[in-house]
């Protein structure tokens, strides 16, 4: 099973931005930990991250051409605006789930809203880098019940 992991604007200053909303791990912690749950799940988890909205929906697009199982997304900033990346993200007809690892609903109004949100299986945050292996776990288990029918 090959999940896709897609980490969106600024993610790369992980452990040095904002420590008290973010923590202070950093976007590799997040990557190996991600990989080593992904290997007791049974899964490959290809990682990718980016600052630019272009390259982040071309590697959508591979994703689709490669047939990824699931998609894993915390595009950052990009949740509230990007109908770009909605849109390629509506290209894919694998389970996507979206995370975050702050609650956005307890945060800034502007922060409230996902334009990816009618076209993901779920939303997930609020936990921290537990967000990410919690949307893990998410990703696989939907794209085995999509397997399956």
């Amino acid at each position: 099973m090959k999940i896709l992991m897609l980490h969106g604007i600024n993610h790369d200053m992980f452990g040095k931005r904002d420590p008290a909303q973010y923590g202070t791990i950093t976007l590799d912690e997040i990557n190996a930990s991600l990989a080593a749950l992904g290997k007791e799940l049974g899964a490959t988890v290809e990682c990718f991250q980016t600052n630019h909205e272009g390259a982040m929906c071309e590697r959508i697009h591979q994703g689709f051409l490669s047939g990824v199982d699931a998609v894993l997304i915390n595009a950052g900033a990009w949740t509230h605006y990007s109908y770009g990346i909605r849109d390629a993200l509506a290209i894919l007809t694998c389970p996507i789930v979206e995370l975050h690892m702050s609650n956005i609903h307890a945060r800034e109004a502007f922060r409230h809203v996902s334009v990816f949100a009618e076209i993901v299986k779920g939303q997930i945050c609020g936990f921290g880098a537990d967000s990410y292996l919690l949307a893990l776990r998410a990703g696989v288990n939907a794209a085995r019940a999509a397997s399956a029918h």
